[in-house]
């Protein structure tokens, strides 16, 4: 990011994303715009490089299911809040759809339903391609590094989906699963690394050193498994400051808060913590429906 210094309030009032927030320098016909929009939970639209790639779906109404057993707040129905845009609208110009992983709040029901079966998806490995194909999708794809979608290069991340203590448990190793990160990559165009649901590991120092990501989406509403409070199962405030200063240049985009039992950090938390750290000349807490474009 050449200009991250805009100024505008931390967080937007809830809209259904009509307007879009411009965090760097105007476009030139030689750096291709990237376009981010915050639809809900860890559900992100991509415009990248002309490409618009969907990145786990959640598409239920609000409460269709019950709160994740042995989780924080699992007394809540998930989601927590409705989409901010019909379904129509979400999967408008979708080419391609992105699942990090086949936990219900990356990939429901209703994304199931309703994403049509001819849609390229992109998987972290053979299992999850597996159930996909069983429910109906044709095109599931194996992401590795270097794979080319309509010029764009996806590049698969490694992560965990909790902590090393939390996997020494066979139990609940299998339950969290293993999970992937993506970058997507193009010539002349910024870089955006989807860490996904990790915690902070070397493979995350390791993708933001090899990749020199200009945007970077994180996970940050430090999940909980009930009993194990110290051990949050995806990132949450330090981790967000770590990837400032970690990746210097990048924006830094905070998601996966707000709609789902689990999640220990809201918005307004992480909001403030980022305020008093004096890092939101590059941290972006989007609202539900809200884009940015870089």
């Amino acid at each position: 990011m050449n200009s991250m210094k805009a100024i505008r309030p931390l967080l937007l009032s809830l809209s259904l994303g009509a307007s879009v927030a411009a965090w760097a320098a105007p476009e030139t016909p030689a750096t291709p715009s990237v376009e981010v929009q915050q639809i809900r939970n860890a559900t992100v639209k991509i415009d990248f490089s002309g490409t618009t790639f969907l990145v786990d779906p959640m598409l239920s109404p609000k409460a269709t299911y019950p709160g994740f057993e042995g989780t924080y707040h699992s007394e809540l129905r998930n989601p927590l809040v409705d989409l901010p845009l019909t379904v129509k609208e979400v999967l408008s110009s979708v080419e391609a759809v992105v699942v990090t992983h086949t936990h219900l709040d990356h990939w429901d029901d209703a994304a199931q339903q309703l994403i049509p079966k001819n849609l390229p998806v992109f998987v972290q490995n053979e299992a999850d391609a597996k159930t996909i194909r069983g429910q109906g999708f044709q095109d599931v794809r194996v992401l590795k590094n270097g794979t080319q979608f309509n010029g764009v290069t996806l590049n698969r991340t490694g992560g965990q989906h909790g902590s090393d203590l939390l996997y020494a448990d066979s139990a609940r190793a299998e339950f969290l699963g293993p999970v992937m990160g993506v970058v997507f990559s193009a010539p002349k165009a910024k870089t955006v690394y989807v860490a996904g649901d990790t915690v902070w590991r070397p493979e995350v120092d390791e993708a933001l050193k090899q990749h020199q990501p200009d945007v970077v989406i994180l996970n940050t509403g430090s999940a909980l498994i009930t009993g194990f409070e110290q051990h949050p199962i995806i990132m949450g405030k330090q981790d967000t400051l770590q990837a400032y200063k970690a990746a210097p240049k990048a924006a830094i985009i905070a998601v996966h808060m707000d709609a789902v039992n689990h999640m220990s950090l809201s918005r307004k938390e992480l909001g403030a913590f980022v305020q008093e750290h004096k890092i939101q000349d590059r941290v972006m807490i989007p609202a539900d429906g809200e884009s940015l474009k870089f």
